[in-house]
C-alpha cells in the first residue's frame, strides 16, 4: 500500500485567505471516508497580489482518494445536498475564491522522528 497527498492550491483574493480557510475549520465528510488519513490547511505567505491556501489530505492509497472523488461526482450529479459556497455574503461580498488546482503525490519515503 502506497500512500498518497493530494494538494488543491486555491488562489484567493488578496487579504480574504482567512474567510475561504474558516471554512475548513471544522471536520467535513471527507474526515470519515475509509482511508482518509489527515487534512492540513496551509496558507502561502508572502505573496503581493493574492492570497492561496494549500489543502492538503493524505490517503492510505490512491484507489481511496479516487473513491472519494467518485462519491463527490455522484452526490452532486444525483442532486444530493453539498455544501453551498455563496456567490455573495449578506454584506454584499463576492466569492474571495480566484481559481483551484488540484494535484496529487505518491509518498516515496517518509522520515518520522526518532524516539
Amino acid at each position: 500500500m502506497t500512500q498518497m497527498i493530494a494538494v488543491n492550491v486555491i488562489s484567493i483574493e488578496r487579504g480574504r485567505a482567512k474567510e475561504v480557510a474558516d471554512r475548513f475549520a471544522n471536520p467535513k465528510s471527507v474526515h470519515t471516508f475509509p482511508g482518509f488519513i489527515r487534512m492540513e490547511v496551509l496558507q502561502k505567505e508572502n505573496l503581493e497580489d493574492h492570497d492561496e491556501l494549500h489543502i492538503c489530505t493524505t490517503w492510505n492509497e490512491e484507489a481511496d482518494f479516487k473513491n472519494w472523488l467518485e462519491s463527490r461526482a455522484n452526490g452532486k450529479a444525483h442532486g444530493e445536498q453539498q455544501e453551498k459556497k455563496p456567490a455573495a455574503d449578506g454584506e454584499g461580498k463576492s466569492n474571495p475564491i480566484l481559481g483551484a488546482e488540484l494535484s496529487t503525490y505518491t509518498v516515496v519515503h517518509r522520515h518520522l522522528p526518532a524516539e
